[in-house]
């Protein structure tokens, strides 16, 4: 690890001259005056590092500064790549950058926690002529990227399991092969190809022909209403800034045409550079004086409470920064203000139960945030995995209006410290507030609902879901008399309008004689619209028996697979 942070120091170039910012040892900057070879010697370390590192505690980010570069870019576990230009294409690699299959026999349903964003790709050396590689699963966002040529998203259709992409173009044809689901927003492309259970496409420039459920396709022509994930980029006096994308409505296509995409930029100055040293009390006081807050690479061991209480603040992480709570505390909460961004950070919940792990409002919020809303992007949650993890729930949004674009809410069902009675979770996200927005919701193996909302006015595009494995009985996994399970989306019996658009419901039981009786759970009414929904069992043991209410029918495996859908709901 020592080498590995002096190869870090070695490769600043004309950035550390310019007077580099402090990102501590596990950011590596990157410039056109580099050596070529000194930048290939430190992005293979890193990979070295985290080609199979899952659960390991070590964080990286590879920045480059705007110019030409010729590098082959391997991206693994918790290591994020960004280009430092105003568009993606001011910084241009061409080589074989890609994200390969983290398991055997090319599967990437495990290749998590790994990101590419705001920079330009010409592919070399990848899996076909002018094709770029990035086979990847939950928690691996693909932002502000130009690829000049074709993209595929499975290593030699090895199985791979949802991904995201926004504010992209890709020039060619996108493959998604084996991709059991996916969704693109704001992007162009040449063309789209692949389908499996759930493909959700909102906002792009080129819709693929055909329509749900042969192939299962739900087209949204324009995103209603987003504002895209800030980014750190050198401004033209070559210092670092923070830019801050401006609210848009009915939008389609990438942000980034005219040169710089529209919003407010924010001196790197006005920012708390955290490290993992630094204590809550010193971050806390730098939120209070106004202050933004970027944390650098690394675990963030909690013993209080992180509190974002001013409007305006942004709070964002490099290189999958992630905040653990130590004392049964939550990691982070977030006043009922306009404006606040939280992006690019994992939460993991640490041995003692929290109530929260990030809250956004507080109970009874009641103010509007139409014109300014609060941003949830890029957030990952995890309860288990890399140890012991517990809380009651991941994500609570209590303010209305809230944008969430992108979120992984994953109780583990694999790693360190899984069992139906180690890593407990009853709910990964809570929707109290009203008129909140979700792009890109996965949210898994949760105890009880997965998704809770009780606000009115909730829009979901996409939504991807395992049920738990882990329920060891049926009497200790029942919501209601009659009722077996809980449904992974619940809309609560209060609410009288919603919508949703492209829903996948996948059970893996471990257990024999475990069922759920269905997996959307939704109040009979006029305004509570759902559309295009699946449910799949993937293995032999028990079964969905409904996708909707009462309405779907069961999932099979044997004799032959049996996969519901349902179009529309009611």
């Amino acid at each position: 690890m020592r080498r590995l942070a002096a190869a870090v120091m070695m490769c600043t170039g004309v950035a550390m001259a310019q007077g580099r910012p402090d990102f501590g040892p596990n950011v590596m900057v990157f410039t056109p005056q580099t050596p070529a070879a000194e930048v290939q010697a430190a992005v293979d370390k890193v990979y070295a590092v985290e080609h199979h590192n899952e659960f390991g505690p070590e964080r990286y980010a590879l920045l480059f500064a705007p110019g030409e570069y010729k590098a082959d870019v391997p991206v693994g576990f918790y290591t994020e790549v960004l280009g430092l230009g105003a568009t993606p294409d001011a910084v241009h690699i061409t080589g074989n950058v890609r994200s390969d299959a983290a398991g055997g026999n090319d599967n990437a349903t495990t290749t998590f926690w790994r990101a590419m964003q705001g920079f330009s790709v010409t592919p070399v050396g990848g899996p076909a002529e002018n094709t770029m590689q990035w086979a990847v699963s939950q928690a691996a966002p693909f932002r502000r990227m130009h690829v000049k040529g074709n993209l595929v998203l499975n290593q030699k259709h090895g199985w791979s399991s949802g991904g995201w992409m926004a504010d992209t173009m890709v020039d060619g044809e996108v493959n998604s092969g084996t991709q059991q689901q996916w969704i693109s927003r704001n992007v162009e492309w040449g063309g789209w190809k692949g389908s499996n259970w759930n493909m959700v496409f909102v906002g792009a420039n080129k819709l693929p022909e055909g329509d749900w459920p042969q192939p299962p396709y739900t087209k949204i022509d324009r995103t209603p209403v987003v504002r895209e994930r800030p980014f750190l980029f050198l401004n033209k006096k070559g210092n670092y800034a923070v830019r801050v994308p401006a609210l848009e409505k009915n939008s389609v296509g990438v942000t980034w045409h005219g040169g710089e995409t529209p919003g407010r930029t924010i001196s790197l100055k006005k920012f708390f550079l955290a490290k993992p040293s630094d204590t809550v009390e010193a971050i806390n006081t730098a939120l209070a004086q106004g202050m933004n807050l970027l944390f650098t690479p690394g675990v963030y061991e909690l013993t209080d409470t992180i509190r974002v209480n001013h409007p305006g603040t942004v709070v964002m992480g490099l290189g999958f920064a992630t905040l653990k709570p130590m004392r049964g505390n939550a990691a982070m909460t977030v006043a009922d203000v306009n404006d606040v961004t939280v992006a690019g950070l994992l939460f993991d919940a640490g041995e003692q139960e929290s109530p929260v792990l990030l809250e956004v409002g507080h109970q009874g919020s009641r103010l509007r945030h139409i014109k300014r809303p609060a941003l949830v992007a890029d957030v990952f949650f995890r309860v288990g995995g890399a140890g012991v993890g517990r809380a009651k729930t991941s994500l609570a949004i209590h303010s209305n209006d809230v944008i969430v674009d992108h979120t992984w809410v994953w109780r583990a069902d694999h790693g360190k410290g899984v069992g139906w009675t180690s890593n407990t979770a009853a709910n990964g996200v809570v929707v109290n507030g009203n008129d909140v927005t979700a792009y890109g919701l996965f949210v898994e193996h949760y105890q009880q609902y997965q998704v809770l909302w009780t606000g009115n006015g909730g829009r979901t595009f996409f939504y991807q879901s395992e049920i738990p494995y882990d329920p060891p009985t049926q009497p200790e996994w029942t919501s209601a008399p009659n009722v077996n399970g809980w449904a992974s989306y619940k809309v609560a019996d209060n609410v009288t309008s919603h919508e949703a658009h492209g829903m996948g419901i996948y059970s893996v039981f471990r257990h024999p004689d475990v069922r759920l009786t269905r997996a959307i759970e939704v109040p009979q009414t006029p305004g509570v619209r759902f559309e295009h929904m699946i449910t799949v069992s993937l293995d032999n043991l028990g079964s969905i028996d409904n996708v909707i209410n009462n309405k779907g029918g069961p999932t099979h495996v044997a004799p032959g697979r049996v996969t519901p859908k349902v179009t529309s709901y009611p």
